[in-house]
């Protein structure tokens, strides 16, 4: 999972010219040699879906850059990504510009922005990218600072991937769950003063969760009765029935509760084998289901691609660093896309 997301800003000459420099050629990495132009998907957000797709994301400026050199064939199947709303990971540090940035755009456009608060102390369980607020009262400052940028505008917020599912995973220090568990719960009231905003806490997924029903009580105690739901398969391959099921099993546990789905990279579903491996960086991955908020089914909120694909999940398979724009990569899950 990435740590934030970068600047969403179009590039200047100089930041194209890099972004030509760095952009691997088309049979480089996961991503296959270059194949017959694909056709267009329709420009901006689909039809079906309310969320904000922010022009200076990572794809739309690699399509920039791969049309100023005639590369217009993966320019073409890369605006699968680029023309639909992505997850916005808000910075560490001060949040709030970035938060203000996107929230502008979204209102501009008539949108809902979709945003992720991934910041708790000793996040990630050590493992990169790592990170997160130094104590429980530097996040709490630091929630509020992001809550703040995004006032009465309407805003849906995955909080905290894989903060309750390193719970009951071992991952997590036992010291440090009754911290956690207060910290979420704190967040959603905090983020739920927002009139506009829609909170659903982290749920893992198949893979990273054994039995769901483990997830209940620390989703009581994080505080899920006063959220919108919960998410997930977020950064995840999960196929959507797989998903669906896991969420539907938690649902019946909580209430019926709704819930949303990460289908961002998982059009072909898991990559066979050891499921540590299969997490980072697969190769042969597909985009999945399109964001939207018309799901036709009554537990199910949304899909939404909250992982940004193309973002490498670490430096395994020859990755970037987590959270750092990846064209090849990108390029293959747009090019192996369904939709």
């Amino acid at each position: 999972m990435p740590s934030a997301a970068p600047s969403r800003r179009l590039p200047s000459v100089l930041g194209l010219l890099a972004l030509l420099a760095a952009a691997p050629a088309c049979s480089g990495g996961p991503g296959p040699a270059p194949g017959p132009p694909a056709a267009a998907p329709p420009a901006g957000a689909p039809a079906a879906s309310p969320y904000w797709v922010d022009p200076g994301n990572e794809a739309a400026r690699q399509v920039a850059a791969w049309e100023a050199v005639g590369r217009n064939s993966d320019a073409q199947v890369m605006r699968r990504i680029a023309d639909r709303p992505t997850a916005l990971w808000a910075p560490g540090g001060d949040p709030g510009p970035e938060i203000r940035r996107a929230v502008t755009g979204a209102r501009a456009a008539g949108r809902t922005l979709l945003l992720v608060a991934h910041h708790l102390p000793y996040r990630d369980c050590g493992q990169p990218p790592a990170g997160g607020a130094p104590n429980a009262q530097a996040y709490r400052t630091w929630i509020g600072a992001f809550a703040d940028g995004i006032g009465t505008a309407k805003a849906v917020v995955i909080l905290e991937p894989g903060a309750l599912a390193q719970t009951v995973d071992g991952c997590t220090r036992a010291e440090h769950r009754k911290e956690r568990e207060r910290l979420l719960s704190e967040a959603v009231d905090r983020l739920k003063r927002n009139r506009n905003t829609k909170v659903y806490l982290d749920a893992g997924d198949p893979a990273s969760v054994k039995d769901p029903t483990d997830l209940v009580t620390p989703l009581a105690k994080a505080g899920l009765a006063r959220a919108d739901g919960f998410a997930v398969n977020v950064s995840g391959f999960q196929p959507d029935a797989a998903a669906r099921a896991y969420g539907a099993r938690i649902s019946e546990r909580t209430g019926n509760r709704h819930f949303v789905i990460d289908t961002g990279r998982n059009g072909d579903g898991p990559l066979p084998g050891d499921p540590a491996r299969a997490r980072c960086n697969p190769p042969g991955r597909a985009l999945g289901t399109p964001p939207t908020d018309r799901t036709g089914d009554p537990l199910v909120d949304a899909y939404l691609w909250v992982k940004p694909p193309g973002e490498s999940d670490g430096t395994c398979r020859g990755g970037p660093k987590a959270g750092t724009w990846w064209p090849s990569y990108a390029l293959g899950l747009a090019r192996r896309a369904r939709d």
